[in-house]
């Protein structure tokens, strides 16, 4: 434990350091690649909406008897297009088709029980129309444009624009991921992945904010000293709450994975996987993103005005002259240490008798 602690305190006081601002390009490779394959699977894969979202019927059939195949078969046969059926861990099948009327969807569960050896009052229904999804989707996309709207508004007033723009640009880096991942495994996205989504910005951003007020503190009047430049205090910022960011994503964590593996895995809670797992992507994303694309990013733009143009080579000036001075003394210590003097005159080493001890004069 005092080793961890120890580690922790050595970051604070740039005694360790990960030069993560440095090496930023390697960062902004590895996301490319990332975003470049969730992109994809976006495009040639795409989305597996929920019935929420394209409407249809959904039949929830308890403690079912039957085979997923037996049960495809019925609802295929009844309504005349493909029907997908899943099977949860607690010995549930769900069977959804396109639209049906009520009298279509009451034969459909009736056969169903038959088939499945359970009650038809037992099979829960829901009919939902097309048009309650994309409700829902365009409600999310007005909380969407608010919410960064508002963020926007406040991190240009509280810091300044630069950190609004890096702080927006690792939001949509955990967005796109997050998403990419749903279209990767073919997770079903229903209004509980929208709840999310809509969750995870603000656990992105509360990451974000937190190194961009080290960064504030650590910059804080910078441009009057030579010492350090802007991406090596940003680079002490993050090494500085970096402890801090990644104990507090592994302690919201934790419930998050509780939930995947008792809430939907054991107990077969669908609507939970939903939520969980755009929480656990985003989580895991946004801890990325603060520390690896956020502050890199801020220290870019940074360095492209001309007071930090300045400032870098004022600290590089320093330095070199340091360096020089080290070296010229460095070798002063070399000479001194060989014991010798010899002076030099047209190049050529000068020649002197060599002195006769008192005692040889004396006998002489």
């Amino acid at each position: 434990m005092s080793g961890r602690i120890g580690s922790a305190q050595r970051l604070y006081r740039g005694q360790v350091s990960f030069n993560f601002v440095g090496r930023r390009r390697t960062w902004y490779v590895i996301s490319a690649l990332i975003l470049l394959v969730s992109v994809g699977a976006l495009v040639f894969r795409g989305l597996n909406l929920g019935i929420e979202f394209r409407g249809g019927a959904d039949f929830a059939i308890p403690n079912a008897t039957c085979s997923v195949e037996q049960a495809r078969a019925v609802a295929e046969s009844k309504t005349g297009s493909q029907a997908i059926v899943t099977s949860a861990v607690n010995g549930t099948i769900r069977v959804q088709t396109e639209s049906l009327t009520a009298d279509e969807s009451s034969v459909l569960a009736g056969e169903l029980a038959n088939t499945c050896g359970v009650p038809k009052g037992e099979i829960k229904v829901q009919v939902v129309g097309p048009t309650w999804g994309s409700e829902i989707s365009k409600k999310a996309l007005q909380a969407l444009v608010v919410f960064l709207l508002l963020v926007s508004i406040f991190l240009s007033i509280y810091f300044e624009w630069r950190m609004a723009v890096a702080a927006l640009v690792a939001l949509a880096h955990d967005l796109v991921i997050t998403i990419g991942i749903y279209a990767l495994t073919g997770l079903e996205v229903t209004p509980a992945t929208v709840i999310g989504l809509l969750t995870i910005l603000g656990f992105s951003l509360y990451d974000t904010v937190v190194v961009f007020d080290k960064v504030k503190e650590n910059t804080r009047n910078i441009a009057g000293q030579s010492v350090m430049t802007y991406s090596e205090a940003a680079n002490l910022a993050l090494n500085q709450t970096l402890v801090r960011s990644i104990n507090t994503s592994i302690v919201a964590l934790l419930p998050v994975l509780a939930i995947i593996i008792i809430g939907a895995g054991l107990l077969g809670a669908g609507t939970l996987l939903d939520l969980a797992v755009a929480l656990a992507v985003g989580m895991a994303a946004g801890t990325y993103s603060s520390i690896f694309i956020a502050t890199p990013f801020l220290a870019q733009l940074k360095e492209h005005q001309p007071e930090m143009r300045s400032l870098s080579n004022r600290v590089n000036a320093r330095r070199s002259q340091a360096s020089r001075s080290r070296t010229g003394e460095a070798q002063g210590e070399d000479i001194v240490g060989t014991g010798e003097i010899t002076t030099l005159i047209d190049g050529a080493p000068r020649q002197q008798p060599k002195r006769v001890s008192r005692s040889r004069r004396s006998k002489s």
